[in-house]
């Protein structure tokens, strides 16, 4: 995944990393509009995993997270889905969700599942540094990448401690609180990323809030993000009836 962003960035752009929900816009559709997605340019995909508590999504995703749950949409049907689409894409997977659905799972068998399905990583909002060590574990045989997550209150000496175990990229917070927020403090995003930008080797990716690329031409030249993630504003265009490519489209300067 480092080697896809730093890609885009020589080819002179941020890489694209959407977001969007498992089962999203409904079971039956999802895996056309995942495949759309991908067709339109993303670099690497976030797969959401529904979970009835998702403490760090906003009103919308977590909305169409308790929709996918009713519709019986889980981990499982995540990992079969795949497994049934192996190779089709040219993106790279990220699997983001909580702990619990991966503790229930097995980690040993979510972690050799996924890697025989090119799954390269896993976003989890709900671990802390401390207790990463039996996922990394889990992971580590299998070459697959746990992602760390920093935010504006995260100190640089907190940031120090996540460095030995932050492979392929870090996933800069923009915002305190949930996604879909609207971020305006520009200078604590931008002292972030510089923070950030100070102890990590990989490359950077700015998540929570994002909706049009002219938000990153806001940010100093030296504090801007080598990836964009784009999750709630995706969502809500899709469920208007929008297309994915119609709205990754000026992301990527076209």
């Amino acid at each position: 995944m480092k080697e896809t962003i730093l890609a885009a960035r020589r080819n002179g752009r941020c890489a694209l990393i959407p977001f969007i929900t498992a089962g999203f816009p409904s079971p039956d559709s999802f895996w056309d509009t995942l495949a759309q997605v991908d067709a339109a340019g993303a670099d690497i995909i976030e797969i959401g995993i529904p979970f009835s508590d998702p403490v760090a999504d906003g009103p919308v995703i977590e909305e169409i997270s308790r929709k996918a749950l009713h519709d019986g949409v889980s981990l499982d049907w995540v990992i079969s889905g795949l497994r049934e689409r192996k190779g089709s894409f040219h993106a790279k997977i990220v699997l983001m969700g909580y702990m619990n659905p991966f503790v229930q799972y097995g980690l040993g068998r979510l972690a050799a599942d996924c890697a025989a399905l090119d799954v390269s990583g896993f976003i989890v909002p709900d671990l802390p540094l401390e207790e990463t060590p039996e996922f990394r574990a889990a992971l580590a045989p299998h070459d697959l990448t746990l992602i760390t997550l920093v935010g504006p209150n995260t100190t640089s000496e907190r940031m120090k401690l996540y460095a030995p175990f932050s492979e392929e990229y870090v996933y800069i917070v923009s915002v305190l609180g949930t996604t879909g927020g609207v971020n305006e403090h520009v200078d604590a995003v931008a002292d972030t990323i510089r923070r950030a930008r100070a102890i990590f080797d990989v490359p950077l990716a700015l998540g929570f809030g994002l909706r049009v690329p002219q938000q990153l031409d806001s940010l100093p030249p030296d504090a801007r993000p080598d990836a964009a993630v784009i999750g709630t504003a995706l969502l809500q265009h899709i469920r208007s009836g929008g297309s994915p490519s119609s709205f990754l489209a000026p992301w990527l300067g076209k």
